[in-house]
């Protein structure tokens, strides 16, 4: 299961995806487990994260990064600096 991470999405994409409509969640930071029941994409606006999948490769992620969280994902969220982001489930 991967992460897809878009660090240079085009304001076309954005617009496209419907992004600026989407909800905003921000979390101080901090460290837990997330399981992902159905697939999330989100634009982080401000952060820094660090998330491994349970048995991969740490992924980091941060400000301007379009990214696509796989259903059915275990890991751990390492929150370096304060998240904003807009987020879609499904």
């Amino acid at each position: 299961m991967d992460i897809d991470v878009n660090s240079a999405p085009t304001p076309e994409q954005i617009d496209k995806l419907g992004v600026k409509n989407w909800p905003i969640w921000t979390k101080e930071i901090s460290e837990f487990p997330w399981t992902y029941d159905e697939p999330e994409t989100c634009l982080f606006l401000e952060g820094d994260v660090t998330v491994t999948p349970e048995g991969g490769t740490p992924v980091n992620v941060k400000k301007g990064d379009l990214v696509t969280f796989p259903s059915g994902m275990s890991c751990t969220w390492k929150v370096n600096t304060p998240v904003r982001k807009h987020y879609r489930f499904g």
